[in-house]
């Protein structure tokens, strides 16, 4: 349910703060206060540089970095994240494959013609609200094995499964 009025704009502006919070990627070996802080608050400034110099789907795909070597791009934070899950997984057994990653406004606008809005009962976010459109998504192809490793390990490299009826869609929240 969305909340509208200043409440649905409070309520908005906390997660764009949490997802501005989440370029800072994950931990790092312990280092001085002084300069852990300073690396936060260059990572801080540069992922609000990215947000806000670009639009949701509008983000070229040079501001982006890719995933290992899978031709799919994210958020540079997201994208390290999700390569290191993926050799963690790999590691382990587990085979984890990408189907989606970063989406453009006009493929936002396909992906709703075809397969019809979430709040309508289909599986598109409204074009220009979509996570991937902030790199922060990433659709996977995952069997029963690595579902169940993704459920178990995802939220160590900062990834939760946050949409119901898609449980293949992992988003970047560190």
């Amino acid at each position: 349910m969305r909340v509208e009025g200043i409440t649905g704009i409070a309520t908005r502006m906390a997660e764009i703060r949490h997802q501005l919070a989440a370029f800072a990627g994950p931990p790092a070996a312990p280092a001085s206060s002084a300069s852990s802080a300073a690396s936060f608050a260059t990572a801080l400034e540069s992922a609000g540089s990215l947000q806000g110099r670009y639009e949701n789907g509008r983000i070229p795909v040079t501001a982006l970095a890719e995933v290992g070597s899978t031709g799919h791009r994210l958020a540079a934070p997201a994208a390290t994240a999700l390569t290191s899950l993926l050799k963690a997984a790999q590691r382990d057994g587990v085979t984890i494959g990408i189907t989606d990653s970063y989406r453009g406004y006009d493929e936002q606008v396909d992906l709703a013609r075809r397969k019809g809005l979430y709040s309508q009962g289909g599986l598109a976010a409204k074009p220009g609200t979509s996570d991937h459109g902030w790199g922060l998504a990433v659709d996977l192809d995952l069997d029963a094995k690595a579902q169940a490793w993704m459920r178990a390990n995802g939220s160590r490299y900062g990834f939760t499964e946050n949409t119901p009826r898609e449980p293949w869609h992992w988003k970047f929240t560190a």
